[in-house]
């Protein structure tokens, strides 16, 4: 895989509005955005640090994924997020090194950004996003 950089940290939390006052007030970032992503159905708050930020992840309804991740692990981080160059070539790679894939297509992700995740089973436990612009 031919990665550049973390993208970002998703962080599941129940309550923007309750999140949001934590990271700006004792960890000293800005909020920078708020953005609702209605078919991933979840609203999502990012912040910056240095080249990487932080992006909270708020459930819109009870069926989101963010949800269900809420229910079972509880408020935390919920993935990593990777940059990359060629999201199509870099999906190609992980399926033919035998990584399942949640998206074989990339979608449509917050900040206009183009994603697809891979599944936590045959990442090392880790739920991973690649994206890029």
């Amino acid at each position: 895989m031919e990665l550049t950089h973390i993208e970002h940290l998703g962080i599941a939390v129940p309550s923007l509005e309750e999140a949001i006052p934590y990271w700006e007030g004792v960890m000293g970032l800005t909020c920078y955005a708020i953005e609702e992503v209605a078919d991933q159905k979840v609203r999502t708050a990012f912040f910056k640090l240095g080249d990487t930020k932080i992006e909270l992840l708020e459930p819109m309804s009870e069926d989101s994924t963010i949800a269900k991740f809420l229910e079972t692990k509880g408020q935390g981080i919920h993935h990593i997020a990777f940059a990359c160059k060629d999201i199509e070539a870099q999906l190609a790679d992980a399926e033919n090194r035998g990584i399942k894939l949640i998206d074989k297509q990339p979608r449509k992700g917050a900040e206009g950004m183009t994603i697809a995740f891979l599944h936590p089973k045959s990442t090392q436990g880790i739920l991973t996003e690649l994206c890029t612009k």
